[in-house]
């Protein structure tokens, strides 16, 4: 009598959802922007994520997409839960996936901020903007912020329209074959982040004495860590403390991490009335 009113409670409870909570999440999925090839960007990103795994007693999965955009839209489809993103390509995440910038990684040289610079090769007689007229360049991809937001900012603040100003434009899909393009004479110039081309000239793969920087940019934000804003309120504080915890973790281009510092959405906002020089319409753009 006894185990069946022991029964019938039981069932009651979980019925009415008190009883076996909620199975807690076992995998916790990262987005990386491939600024290089995807394949290169998941190898330097490894310890990160086995750091990752292990503060947070999870399995971390990395996913690097083979455009800017495909990040973006793996998070807007639910795919990811943490995302590295360029600051332009975080400011349509916001609109587009509702993700929440935490964390940035401070740059040995310019604290939490970073370049956009223009190259071109010596021999092409381009010493300043006015000299690009006529020639080829190259953009990075649509959301890459020094690869694409600031510099075509820049040029039309100059009076030079991109679209009418170069003879051709194309997108290389990564600063590092930009630059690639520019050494091998394939594009006259290119738009490239400055940390990643002092990176590809100290691994040999750029020859610095071949090319020149035509214009750098004012600061910009730094690279943030975001992650999906309607994540269970107790894994995003585990999330935020786990990054926390990162310090002296080796990461490819980005050198080694020393430590994380929190950052916000404000932080952006900069990267915003950038993106209104070129008329783009954010929240149009999901």
């Amino acid at each position: 009598m006894k185990r069946t009113a022991s029964a019938a409670a039981f069932l009651c409870l979980i019925a009415l959802g008190a009883v076996v909570p909620a199975r807690a999440q076992q995998t916790l999925t990262i987005g990386l922007i491939p600024s290089e090839d995807p394949r290169m960007v998941v190898t330097e990103a490894q310890p990160l994520i086995d750091r990752l795994a292990q503060i947070l007693r999870m399995d971390v999965k990395p996913f690097a997409a083979t455009d800017y955009n495909g990040v973006i839209e793996a998070m807007r489809a639910k795919k990811l839960d943490v995302a590295f993103f360029g600051p332009f390509s975080y400011v349509l995440a916001v609109q587009v996936a509702d993700a929440e910038a935490f964390a940035v990684i401070p740059i040995a040289k310019a604290g939490g901020t970073y370049r956009s610079q223009i190259i071109a090769r010596k021999d092409r007689g381009i010493a300043s903007l006015a000299d690009l007229k006529g020639r080829t360049f190259a953009f990075v991809d649509p959301a890459s912020t020094s690869g694409f937001l600031f510099p075509k900012a820049a040029l039309l603040k100059a009076g030079y329209d991109p679209d009418i100003f170069f003879s051709r434009t194309i997108f290389s899909g990564g600063h590092d074959a930009s630059a690639m393009a520019v050494q091998n004479g394939k594009v006259d110039a290119a738009a490239v982040a400055d940390g990643l081309l002092e990176t590809a000239i100290a691994r040999g793969t750029i020859n610095k004495d071949e090319l020149m920087v035509v214009w750098t940019s004012d600061p910009i934000p730094g690279l943030p860590f975001a992650m999906r804003r309607d994540l269970p309120p107790e894994l995003k504080k585990r999330i935020v403390a786990a990054f926390g915890e990162l310090h002296d973790i080796p990461w490819g281009k980005h050198g080694t991490i020393t430590h994380l510092v929190a950052t916000n959405d404000a932080a952006y906002d900069v990267v915003r009335d950038a993106a209104k020089v070129l008329k783009l319409d954010l929240k149009k753009m999901k």
